[in-house]
């Protein structure tokens, strides 16, 4: 998961990095929050968001810097496990319990349908490293006015990772836009 994002991309036109100034107009417009998935019951590392860095749960990681972009009004963990849930509250964040979801965007959905907010950014728990730069890109998407999704995208250099079924694939077209199958 580490490495240099190649870019955002969009449901609608491609962008570039927009200056500050753009950046700062979009958010007096629209309120953003993240919802951040988080299960236990993972098949590869069962309890996972509960698994201690340098002193902290890896999801405290994550809420941390997620929290740390300022344009992110509030930001929730998602879960449907009491000991994550526990775990975020003690820590001083925001938990919401879910039911049983078949994947983390279900988990997202059902956290914040009843939230009050114009975008909602789904991070994922277990990207404790994510970098506070890659989540302003990923806002600054929304500047186009046509944009109604977006995601982070990285080029897939070793050639191991394209048959791992365990690392996301996006195909774009010539235009950066996502191919449908």
């Amino acid at each position: 998961r580490s490495g240099r994002v190649t870019g955002v991309q969009t449901c609608a036109l491609p962008i570039s990095s927009p200056n500050q100034l753009k950046l700062k107009e979009v958010l007096k417009m629209k309120k953003f929050i993240s919802v951040i998935p988080s299960r236990y019951a993972s098949s590869r590392f069962p309890g996972k968001p509960l698994a201690m860095i340098l002193g902290k749960p890896m999801i405290q990681w994550v809420y941390e810097r997620v929290k740390s972009v300022n344009e992110i009004s509030e930001v929730y963990i998602a879960t449907d496990d009491r000991r994550i849930f526990d775990t975020v509250e003690g820590f001083g964040g925001k938990a919401i319990m879910t039911g049983e979801c078949a994947c983390g965007s279900d988990r997202v959905y059902q956290a914040c349908k009843d939230i009050d907010c114009d975008v909602i950014l789904n991070i994922q728990g277990d990207e404790p490293m994510i970098k506070v730069e890659m989540i302003r890109d990923l806002i600054s998407a929304f500047n186009d006015a046509d944009v109604y999704m977006a995601t982070l995208k990285k080029e897939i250099t070793e050639e191991k990772d394209i048959n791992n079924p365990n690392i996301a694939k996006l195909i774009t077209d010539s235009n950066n836009k996502a191919c449908s199958t």
